[in-house]
């Protein structure tokens, strides 16, 4: 199975989002609302239908970006909020994506484990990439085993720390104590500082 554009739209267009829980992840909002500085440039990579994108601009940062592989989410998430500039949300696929600013934060919600496994060493090089000298990459991973049933794809402390390490510091990688209630027990909160 290809995880490409083809395979997402048809999810979309099936409404088969399991992954879609309609508001801003509880781990993603409160380390949100600990951010000060709201002039940093943020992404998130594999935006879906943006309910942390749109919490954030809420919230008043303005310096926000997304992208996803498919239009669906993108003009869903358009509906929901039409002052945002167009101009910082990107369709395409991460891996080739033309987004030329850098970033002082990049979030993880649920993109890494919708990534077919054998990008991931692509992952971490695309993020340290995307990120400013000191940025951080902070988000959510999967706490399950990896096996080839994904996505969701799993994975494990133990996996993640050797993966990351070579490009990044990790300040923080624990077990995530305010996850929604579906994946209570399932889940890392980590927060990487480029290197």
């Amino acid at each position: 199975m290809e995880l490409n554009k083809n395979y997402w739209k048809k999810h979309y267009k099936d409404n088969d989002t399991g992954w879609d829980i309609g508001y801003p992840s509880t781990p993603i909002k409160e380390y949100i609302d600990q951010l000060t500085d709201k002039s940093i440039n943020i992404l998130i990579p594999g935006v879906g239908n943006g309910y942390e994108l749109e919490y954030l601009w809420n919230q008043g940062f303005k310096n926000v970006y997304a992208i996803d592989i498919t239009e669906e989410p993108i003009n869903s998430f358009l509906d929901r909020v039409p002052d945002f500039p167009k101009e910082h949300l990107f369709c395409e696929n991460f891996f080739d994506a033309s987004i030329s600013t850098k970033f002082d934060l990049i979030i993880e919600q649920t993109f890494f484990c919708a990534l077919n496994p054998n990008l991931r060493v692509q992952y971490v090089e695309e993020m340290h990439r995307f990120l400013n000298s000191q940025g951080k990459l902070a988000g959510l991973l999967f706490k399950f085993p990896l096996t080839q049933d994904g996505p969701p794809f799993g994975g494990s402390v133990e996996e993640y720390q050797p993966l990351f390490s070579k490009y990044f510091t990790i300040e923080q990688m624990e077990d995530c104590y305010n996850s929604i209630p579906p994946r209570q027990g399932n889940e890392l909160f980590f927060i990487l500082r480029k290197k």
